[in-house]
């Protein structure tokens, strides 16, 4: 989970820019880059940490040109802190290019000993962006056969792309004397839209993980880009777009509209925060069927994400909805900081109980889901040291049992507190008094009836289903190695991993 912007101004983008990864700093906190085309001269700038940080005035000054794109990023597995991963990333053979990337590519080894071996390409990092990067410049090198850019080699580049990656990418790219290219990826897992602002002198451009970014730079909302599709807007202001494959579905990640994406967005069609009300009454009703004897006095959502669901289950149960957690907005978001212990001390830094809504009462705690239980249980004790009676919990989306291999820091199965435990089990896990979960057939419909046409989902954290095909099981315990550092060594057995690298080769 990323955030990526690319835009084609008619004045200096650098200000657009800066805003836009602002408004998407909830996509990514622990690095930013921003860069600018100036003619022919790439003018960059990136650095661990949050936006309002990374860049001060005297940055923004080197940031030159009316055409750039930006990125913020927090790491995924086996991803490094270290700055000269932040993106985007450049090169510049055959062309001079720019790349930022949201989510992650699940070939990205065999992809590497590629680029090594057969296309004389060299990767500096552990970043798989950089290794998708340097894959679209190959494949823009091979469809210009060393002459100038056309708009058809450009697609023709990206087709390439979309045969040799696997897994989920949204990706924005500046190619020196071009122009802006934006692709997504052929299953459409990671969300990425397009807008524009009519001025005098001509159109402007965006490209966004997500369309509040357009609404908030004063942008109109064109469309989303559809999965396999290619745009390509030159420095002209002319929009050029393309299906680059002949096996593209939309199956977006459901994850977006449960707790990644910002409420004011639209993905795919969908209302993220529409859909999020629609999960509250489809738990409100799971609730009646199945809990129609508890003595229910307030219902209190987690903050934020969870706020309209729960709102929206008091609403439909007849219930007093009142706020009990007062937070601290500059905390960061707890399941991504590394390690338990962290996550456990910034819980009582990032909410604090208000103590006359629990003294005394029943209350119905009610979270956007249940990750590694850390958070879950120190809130059902903050709630129990406030003085509540009873503790029930629901979480507006299903158990997490499965490893997330898209971009979302999930990745072990031993940290998710639903994997191998029943509901119950769960329960007394994060020291609830009853546990409800929201049914994924719900989850689905709640998207659904805003955009009946979404016919499938990327809900591989929820099934286990991975829609691009390609994950074996020894995959996810390559994953879990990384993760587990030394550990790597007695649980990778090279043989079968280059045996898995060359099934997934072949899967699509």
């Amino acid at each position: 989970m990323c955030g990526i912007l690319g835009v084609v101004s008619q004045t200096p983008a650098n200000h657009l820019l800066y805003d836009g990864l602002q408004v998407l700093q909830h996509r990514g906190q622990d690095a930013a880059g921003i860069a600018t085309l100036d003619g022919h001269t790439f003018h960059l700038h990136k650095d661990n940490g949050l936006v309002r940080d990374v860049f001060r005035t005297r940055n923004m000054r080197t940031l030159l040109g009316n055409a750039g794109i930006a990125h913020v990023r927090y790491p995924t597995a086996g991803s490094s802190v270290d700055h000269n991963e932040a993106q985007p990333f450049y090169v510049n053979s055959p062309f001079g290019i720019v790349l930022g990337h949201n989510g992650n590519l699940t070939n990205a080894e065999e992809l590497k000993k590629q680029l090594f071996v057969d296309d004389l390409r060299h990767v500096n990092t552990n970043s798989d962006s950089e290794v998708l990067l340097n894959v679209l410049a190959h494949e823009l090198q091979a469809s210009s056969k060393g002459l100038r850019l056309t708009i058809p080699a450009i697609f023709a580049a990206v087709s390439g792309v979309h045969r040799r990656c696997r897994g989920a990418y949204a990706v924005v790219a500046m190619i020196a004397g071009y122009g802006l290219l934006a692709f997504r990826d052929v299953h459409g897992i990671r969300p990425l839209v397009a807008g524009v602002h009519e001025t005098e002198h001509g159109p402007e451009y965006l490209v966004a993980s997500e369309s509040v970014a357009l609404d908030t730079l004063g942008f109109r909302f064109l469309r989303d880009i559809a999965p396999g599709e290619a745009v390509f807007i030159d420095f002209d202001g002319n929009f050029h777009s393309q299906q680059c494959s002949d096996k593209a579905s939309l199956n977006p990640c459901i994850f977006e509209y449960v707790y990644l994406a910002r409420p004011d967005s639209m993905i795919d069609g969908v209302s993220v925060y529409e859909t999020r009300l629609y999960m509250g009454e489809s738990l409100a009703d799971k609730l009646k069927r199945n809990w129609g004897e508890l003595d229910i006095d307030v219902v209190i959502p987690i903050p934020d994400s969870s706020r309209p669901s729960a709102l929206q289950l008091a609403n439909r149960l007849n219930l007093p909805f009142r706020e009990g957690f007062v937070k601290n907005r500059y905390i960061g978001r707890t399941f991504i900081m590394p390690g338990q212990a962290m996550r456990k001390k910034s819980v009582r830094q990032k909410l604090n109980a208000i103590g006359v809504e629990f003294k005394g009462k029943n209350v119905l705690l009610v979270d956007d889901s249940i990750v590694r239980g850390t958070t879950s249980r120190e809130i059902v004790q903050m709630a129990r040291d406030a003085g509540a009676l009873k503790v029930y919990f629901a979480s507006a989306a299903p158990p997490v049992r499965f490893p997330n291999v898209y971009g979302i820091d999930m990745p072990s199965r031993h940290e998710l507190i639903a994997t191998g435990r029943s509901d119950d089990e769960i329960c007394r896990e994060i020291g609830a008094d009853r546990l409800i979960y929201q049914d994924l057939d719900d989850l689905k419909a709640a998207v659904r009836k805003i955009n009946p046409g979404i016919t499938s989902f990327d809900a591989s954290c929820f099934d286990g289903n991975y829609i691009t095909g390609d994950i074996t099981p020894h995959y996810l315990d390559v994953i879990e190695a990384l993760r587990g550092g030394g550990k790597a060594n007695k649980l990778i057995d090279e043989d079968q991993l280059e045996l898995d690298l060359a099934l997934n080769a072949t899967s699509m």
